[in-house]
């Protein structure tokens, strides 16, 4: 039986947190950005979070981490911009899928 996909509130915690370091550091256009993504995050197709969920289990929560960080502090500090949060989530998935070849 596959393992459920992770669910989209689990996934917009993501950019909450992100945000929430943003706000910290006074860095109001990151902050932004990442709550547009958290909004959007309602909207994230259920293939894509099952793509998501099974990549973490293949690759292991420390590798995904290594992958996941820089591309959430790239938004935090104004050097990517997403438009959406599936927009997000396909950089995040080509960055992983990389990683198994």
């Amino acid at each position: 039986m596959a393992k459920a996909a992770v669910s989209r509130s689990a996934f917009r915690g993501l950019f909450a947190f992100y945000a929430a370091k943003a706000h910290h550091d006074h860095n109001v256009e990151g902050e932004n950005c990442l709550l547009k993504l958290f909004g959007s995050a309602d909207d994230i197709p259920d293939r894509l979070l099952q793509r998501w969920s099974d990549e973490v289990d293949l690759l292991g929560p420390e590798t995904v981490g290594h992958i996941m960080e820089p591309h959430a502090h790239q938004i935090a500090e104004g050097n990517a911009h997403y438009d959406h949060a599936s927009d997000f989530l396909h950089a995040l998935l080509r960055d992983l899928g990389q990683k198994t070849q």
